[in-house]
């Protein structure tokens, strides 16, 4: 199955503190697992902002999932178009590219935001 991780889950990740069902999903060696530049590009904003849950470093985070079997999904411009077709139920923009990355290339959304289970694309969710 191929899987785009969320921003969460994918913090979650990199701090070794993902719960046993999320882990599941990445420890499966059959999944192909995808992390977005949106999640590199929300992670150093919201680190810029001083956010407390954003506090990894995005340079080494990026650098470690290039030596990784994690694969790069590249933010396009069907993407973006595809975020105005989208219903407004969830404003964040991030979770909106997500959402239409998984939609557009046809992968899981790994999350534990449970508002993004009401959108017409594959998600998966989980607890933090």
């Amino acid at each position: 199955m191929k899987i785009l991780l969320d921003t969460n889950i994918l913090l979650l990740a990199a701090g070794n503190t993902l719960h046993s069902t999320a882990e599941k999903y990445i420890l499966d060696e059959s999944n192909e697992l995808y992390y977005s530049s949106a999640n590199i590009w929300e992670i150093a904003i919201k680190r810029g902002l001083n956010r407390p849950d954003f506090n990894i470093d995005p340079h080494p985070l990026y650098i470690s999932l290039q030596k990784s079997d994690y694969r790069q999904l590249p933010i396009t411009a069907e993407h973006t178009l595809l975020t105005s077709t989208l219903p407004m139920i969830h404003k964040d923009p991030f979770d909106r590219i997500l959402l239409s990355q998984s939609i557009s290339e046809d992968i899981s959304l790994l999350t534990t935001d449970k508002i993004l289970t009401k959108y017409p694309a594959s998600v998966i969710l989980v607890q933090k």
